[in-house]
């Protein structure tokens, strides 16, 4: 594993991270990514731990709190050695959104309950957008007094969109953006926020690496999405042109002379993007957690790689982005 500075924060964090989502199981309507294994779920979070990840990132909504729970769960007694990243702002079973500064607290302090601790490390505005965070000094406020308190070491904004980043970007005490990124999802890229986040000391964490499961392979023009699956909402015809568009760019790049697969592709890309601290890929299975290592010891791809991804790309931006 390899290990990196967020930002000027003073966190290290390991270059793949493991992202939470999944393992919180299902909650209400569309909202996950199906059912899971608690056992399973758990061995995952044992093998990244013991392969060196080190960053764990959730949300007090990721199966309103059961993947808090079973992070805490896991690393009780070795806290300090893991960096934990966790979100507040949506309200319980994705309701809406609460970014009052009572509710922040009260979800922040939920979180270090079901986490089993008394500080997480990152604090992030959940979808956190520029009205929200700018429309008031409470938000801001309230941040860098948890901050003080001791009860946060940095905090950040997850947010929707690589504009909303750069629209906050000068917030007095952001510490990190958690954007999509991932080589069917070049906004992040093309607008420059990786560049001018560490500019200005603002480590960047690289959601969604495997486009929702779209790049990883598994997924077919027949693939029917459980109705609590997130992915069963979107229309036929973007499903279509995200399977066709992942096959793209896979087929840019001669696999042979570029060791690995599909999963360890896709990852590369992001760790070859300047500015990404860490890239989190969705994490269910010890299988998955191993792949991502693998990835990450063989390290950045070549310019001419990330040209050829970039060719195939293009061809499609048009589509995905509509």
């Amino acid at each position: 594993m390899r290990y990196r500075p967020l930002g000027s924060t003073g966190i290290m964090v390991s270059a793949i991270g493991f992202g939470g989502w999944g393992i919180g199981g299902c909650t209400p309507g569309a909202t996950s990514y199906g059912e899971t294994d608690d056992q399973e779920s758990l061995r995952a979070l044992n093998a990244a731990f013991d392969r060196g990840i080190t960053f764990y990132d959730t949300s007090n909504v990721y199966g309103d709190g059961h993947s808090e729970e079973l992070i805490g769960e896991c690393f009780e007694g070795r806290r300090s050695d893991v960096i934990i990243a966790t979100k507040a702002g949506i309200t319980t079973s994705y309701r809406g959104y609460d970014f009052s500064p009572a509710a922040l607290r009260t979800s922040l302090e939920g979180s270090l309950r079901r986490l089993r601790t008394d500080y997480v490390d990152v604090l992030q505005l959940h979808n956190g957008s520029p009205d929200i965070v700018m429309g008031g000094l409470e938000v801001v406020e309230l941040m860098q007094r948890l901050v003080t308190e001791g009860k946060v070491r940095c905090w950040g904004i997850s947010t929707l969109s690589p504009e909303d980043a750069l629209a906050l970007i000068d917030v007095a005490g952001v510490g990190c953006f958690q954007v999509n990124c991932n080589m069917l999802d070049w906004r992040a890229i093309d607008a420059g926020l990786p560049g001018q986040a560490a500019s200005r000391g603002i480590g960047i964490v690289a959601r969604t690496p495997l486009a929702s499961g779209f790049l990883a392979g598994g997924v077919g023009k027949d693939t029917a999405f459980p109705a609590n699956d997130h992915r069963s909402r979107w229309p036929r015809d973007r499903i279509v042109t995200w399977i066709e568009a992942a096959q793209a760019v896979v087929d840019s790049v001669d696999l042979a002379d570029t060791p690995g697969n599909r999963v360890a592709l896709a990852l590369r890309f992001c760790l070859s993007v300047d500015g990404v601290a860490t890239v989190i890929p969705g994490m269910l299975t010890r299988s998955q957690v191993l792949a991502g290592v693998a990835a990450c010891e063989q390290g950045p791809l070549g310019r001419d790689v990330m040209l050829s991804i970039e060719g195939g790309y293009r061809r499609y931006e048009t589509r995905l982005r509509a």
